[in-house]
């Protein structure tokens, strides 16, 4: 039997081939340190953000279920962050099962209402520093009710795994956890 290899299944295979062999290439989706990323978000009140928008971006990807994990890293966020506009917090909540559009509109009110809780905490930490602000304002909340945010992140359609990302403010992906930081190491990657 003879295997007949025309030029074009050469170049496919070394096409595969560097892929395999490239430093930091990822054929499973995740992302890089080190690496740039444009990623833009569009957030429940309808501000577009970038990870490459000129901010230092925190990014936290989690479920519902994960709340309290996410205020645990907005707690260690540094104080030299808050109120700053050049530093910004997005926290997108996936769901892992589909939503009709009246399902999705119960889902994001639900999800606003407990910004404005969240709000009303951040503002007595900001009132705390002598920040005068608007905490409200410096709140991003990202819903993806379809794998479409999550599978930017590098992130499976499904997965559950609460990540908390760092981006500079090119986009560079600085730090990433799949777990909650610690005060210290956050800290590190905003510096």
């Amino acid at each position: 039997m003879c295997l007949l290899v025309t030029p074009r299944a050469l170049q496919f295979f070394f096409f595969i081939g560097t892929l395999i062999v490239l430093p930091g290439a990822s054929l499973n989706g995740a992302l890089s340190i080190g690496a740039t990323y444009s990623l833009g978000f569009v957030d429940i009140d309808g501000n577009k953000h970038s990870t490459a928008g000129g901010h230092v971006t925190v990014v936290v990807l989690a479920i519902a279920a994960d709340r309290e994990k996410a205020r645990t890293v907005a707690d260690r966020v540094p104080d030299h962050c808050l109120g700053n506009p050049d530093y910004r917090m997005i926290t997108i909540i996936r769901f892992a099962r589909r939503h009709t559009v009246i399902g999705r509109r119960i889902a994001t009110a639900l999800i606003r209402h407990g910004v404005n809780e969240e709000a009303r905490r951040l503002q007595a930490r900001y009132d705390g520093k002598g920040i005068k602000r608007d905490a409200r304002k410096d709140i991003f909340i990202v819903t993806d009710f379809d794998g479409s945010v999550s599978s930017q992140l590098g992130e499976a359609e499904g997965a559950t795994d609460f990540c908390v990302f760092v981006f500079g403010r090119d986009g560079e992906l600085i730090a990433q956890w799949h777990g909650v930081p610690s005060a210290e190491q956050l800290a590190a990657a905003v510096k």
